[in-house]
């Protein structure tokens, strides 16, 4: 009933950026938090951002990341300067969302968008 489509992934070089985004569509009642995640090969999933009531970001990414919301459009970004090979992984848009068939939220993720940072 709700899906969460990620673009904005691909090859970039050490220091370069990307900006991904993650847009939620729908029987979308109401968007709770909207959140970015990644796994690297052979990793747990991380937390890389959030955005709730307020932003958070993981040591490893701050200063360097960006997320910011759309709320009329459903949509999170997130803005990715001075990329470094560690950050090469498969990022994942999550968002907590209360649809029109169920009064609770529920957890809905994106498929994944391919990060690789590589000269």
């Amino acid at each position: 009933q709700v899906q969460l489509v990620e673009s904005g992934g691909g090859l970039v070089q050490p220091g370069g950026s990307l900006r991904l985004a993650c847009a939620a569509s729908g029987r979308i009642f109401r968007v709770n938090f909207m959140n970015w995640y990644r796994q690297a090969p052979g990793k747990e999933r991380e937390l890389v951002a959030a955005s709730g009531g307020t932003t958070d970001y993981a040591d490893s990414v701050k200063g360097r990341f960006t997320i910011s919301r759309d709320n009329a459009k459903n949509t999170v970004y997130l803005q990715m300067n001075s990329l470094k090979p560690e950050d090469t992984a498969v990022y994942y848009c999550n968002a907590g969302v209360i649809d029109l068939s169920y009064y609770r939220a529920k957890d809905y993720w994106g498929q994944g968008t391919q990060v690789t940072v590589s000269s």
